[in-house]
């Protein structure tokens, strides 16, 4: 396996090594923070946009993962629904993405920093969709 790799640790046994890579913790954070009512995207930078326009993959669309040992930090850069109150959106973005990260890789979640970097509009309601999931 290359250096080049940015993986999140690793874990040996007898059958060999498990390894994180931190585009799949970024995966995990931003299906997490889309979870959360209020939350429309995560944001990425002019250059995200260029490269998801051009068809390559990029898989941290506005999140970044910082690995030291076996601790995780990670910063979000999130769009979000006109109307939200920043605050608890923001706690309940780093809530879920902390839960998920730990439970799904064994890392422990040092932190998770949420930038708020747009707003737009609430979405339409879709026909046929239950009232639950209007925000």
């Amino acid at each position: 396996m290359g250096n080049d790799m940015h993986t999140a640790g690793e874990r040996g046994g007898e059958l060999g090594a498990v390894q994180v890579h931190h585009d799949a913790i970024a995966a995990i954070a931003r299906i997490a923070a889309l979870k959360v009512a209020g939350v429309v995207d995560t944001g990425g930078s002019f250059v995200d946009g260029i490269v998801g326009m051009i068809g390559k993959k990029g898989g941290t669309h506005g999140i970044r993962v910082e690995v030291a040992g076996n601790d995780v930090t990670l910063e979000l850069q999130v769009i979000i629904e006109f109307g939200a109150t920043i605050a608890q959106l923001a706690w309940q973005v780093q809530h879920e993405v902390r839960q998920a990260v730990q439970q799904m890789t064994g890392k422990r979640v040092q932190r998770v920093d949420v930038i708020v970097q747009g707003v737009q509009p609430p979405r339409a309601p879709t026909p046929g969709a239950p009232e639950d999931f209007a925000v």
